[in-house]
């Protein structure tokens, strides 16, 4: 995997005053974990939106504080989705020597038989794995392969998905992770019924109605 590095120096400006940073291309972002005290810092806000547009919650990256680089996670993006521009971001500095353990997004990859043969709908139950494992093994991303979903029914359970010998998934082995769903159409059938015979129960009962008003008590 490619090494993403971001430059970041130390932030004095705090609270509402990080609104002139921004202003002046700037993103605040503070740096916590492992080795370091909590540190308010500073990226360039156009460098750091194209880096961060391409990682996820499991790629690891480097901040480059004053010369020295903290290994680091994305914990917590804020975006002002109106203008789409991020506002601040939050990194976990981790060791590189201890295991990690973080949220890795699901990718489904393949076609499943049961969309085709049976117009199955294909349901993800969850969208992310909680996995343990060395910083340098971290997935960026768990692919599922659904070719094997024949069925409207089968599905694949967390005990299914294999990513390596160094990643332990710590979900719930019996928990569904994707299944082939069946659809609902419900379908109402109107008989058509020809006009002549729509017409002759009312000639019926008309002609009934016109008996009855020829008699004489």
């Amino acid at each position: 995997m490619e090494k993403v590095v971001l430059k970041a120096t130390k932030r004095e400006v705090l609270g509402r005053k990080v609104g002139a940073l921004r202003r002046a291309g700037k993103l605040p972002a503070v740096l916590y974990g492992h080795g370091i005290e909590s540190t308010p810092v500073t990226l360039e806000a156009h460098e750091a939106a194209l880096k961060l547009s391409h990682v996820t919650s499991s790629s690891l990256m480097m901040i480059d504080l004053d010369g020295k680089e903290y290994p680091a996670l994305v914990r917590e993006k804020q975006r002002d989705y109106l203008k789409n521009v991020l506002l601040h971001v939050d990194f976990q500095v981790i060791s590189m020597t201890e295991k990690v353990t973080t949220k890795v997004g699901i990718e489904l990859t393949g076609t499943a038989p049961a969309v085709k043969e049976f117009s199955a709908v294909i349901v993800t139950v969850i969208n992310e794995l909680e996995v343990e494992c060395m910083p340098q093994d971290l997935p960026a991303r768990v692919v599922i392969d659904i070719s094997g979903l024949t069925d409207v029914g089968s599905g694949i359970h967390v005990r299914d998905i294999f990513i390596s010998d160094k990643v332990k998934i710590l979900d719930d082995p019996a928990e569904m992770v994707v299944v082939a769903s069946a659809t609902r159409e419900e379908k109402v059938v109107v008989e058509e019924v020809p006009a002549e015979e729509e017409a002759a129960p009312e000639e019926s009962e008309s002609g009934k109605e016109s008996g009855k008003s020829g008699k004489k008590d």
